[in-house]
């Protein structure tokens, strides 16, 4: 693999990748270039450790060799999927292989690898790879029948759970209810008055500006900076927008 200097920062599927590798050197590398591309990389240098970490962590991406130490990676591939709905189970998957074999690359896929890339190969294309995935994944913002995903931010209808990269973000119910309902009707301009009828289900009262204290408070939980947000969008003279595109 050659490695230069990376692109600039990317909006792939998520900040946070696990590769799992027993070539502790590749390993390295990958996670190097790919951090530089301003994602976050851990390493497993087994399946038994992989499989670990998918259980302890959310992650947004599975870089999956198919030849280690103490498992099958097509095994894993089809252990992994068969927890579809529970933690990591759901994580695309891109499979690395020093084998060659279409037959590999067909069963992968079968199982439930979302891509899959032969070694050696150039770390532009395994960047290129994980970018493809992630408009894939960007393609609907419900990544289950009780979670909304866009981009970073997660939100979870039955947990009353936000969270952006993993890590949980603190709201009052009525604040969750307030994104919830931005959330569910993403793209569309809402007026004051619509949030709160569909979060307490009360027509507003005149002047009454406390769903603009709530958003204020919403944003500096979800957004990156509060001051030029990104998520959640003022529409003068009309309400409120929340993005569908998002990082």
């Amino acid at each position: 693999m050659a490695y230069g200097g990376s692109s600039a920062p990317i909006n792939a599927i998520g900040q946070r990748i696990l590769l799992i590798d027993d070539d502790a050197r590749l390993a390295a590398m990958v996670r190097d270039y790919l951090q530089g591309a301003g994602l976050q990389v851990e390493i497993a240098g087994d399946g038994k450790s992989g499989l670990a970490r998918l259980r302890e962590q959310r992650f947004d991406l599975l870089l999956l060799d198919l030849m280690l130490p103490d498992a099958d990676g097509l095994d894993l591939c089809r252990r992994i999927r068969a927890q579809s709905g529970r933690t990591g189970g759901d994580v695309p998957i891109l499979m690395l292989t020093a084998k060659g074999d279409p037959l590999d690359r067909v069963v992968g896929l079968e199982l439930g690898a979302d891509d899959y890339l032969a070694k050696p190969f150039e770390p532009r294309e395994l960047l290129a790879r994980i970018r493809a995935i992630g408009r894939r994944a960007r393609g609907t913002s419900v990544s289950s029948a009780n979670v909304l995903q866009f981009g970073r931010l997660e939100i979870d209808r039955d947990a009353h759970a936000v969270r952006i990269d993993g890590r949980a973000r603190e709201l009052t119910a009525h604040q969750f209810n307030l994104l919830l309902a931005l959330a569910e009707r993403a793209g569309r301009v809402l007026s004051r008055e619509q949030l709160l009828d569909f979060v307490r289900g009360e027509a507003l009262e005149p002047f009454d500006r406390s769903i603009d204290v709530h958003v204020a408070r919403i944003r500096a939980a979800i957004e990156d900076d509060a001051r030029q947000p990104k998520r959640i969008i003022t529409v003068r003279g009309a309400g409120y927008l929340f993005a569908k595109a998002q990082e």
